[in-house]
């Protein structure tokens, strides 16, 4: 039976600063499903301050912010993807699947030369 668990993981790197990447693009997937930053950083592992970070960096990095927010209180607070933000990860996506396809042989062939022992692991 063939491992299929293997593939590309893609950053886009704008500038030394600026990256686009698989756990950002996960960290925006998330806020988009749960409305929450917080939650989205705990499913992912990782603390409200980094996901809050990671989410000023991306609103930062972009013309139009990716993500909108709104404080808690009696009411609770939530966040949400704007359109941009929506835009942005659907481009990235996009990207990996064309990547995936483009890039297919060469990752079968690369496959086909690891040792058993590597894909056991």
């Amino acid at each position: 039976m063939q491992d299929t668990s293997f593939g590309l993981r893609i950053r886009v790197v704008f500038a030394a600063d600026a990256m686009l990447g698989p756990g950002k693009a996960e960290l925006l997937d998330l806020i988009g499903q749960t409305g929450s930053i917080s939650a989205s950083g705990r499913r992912m592992g990782m603390s409200y301050k980094r996901a809050w970070m990671l989410v000023e960096t991306l609103n930062a990095m972009f013309s139009e912010p990716l993500v909108t927010s709104s404080r808690g209180g009696p009411g609770g607070g939530g966040a949400v993807l704007t359109e941009a933000g929506r835009a942005v990860l659907g481009l990235y996506r996009e990207l990996e699947r064309a990547a995936a396809v483009a890039g297919a042989a060469q990752l079968e062939a690369l496959h086909a030369r690891l040792k058993p022992a590597t894909l056991a692991k």
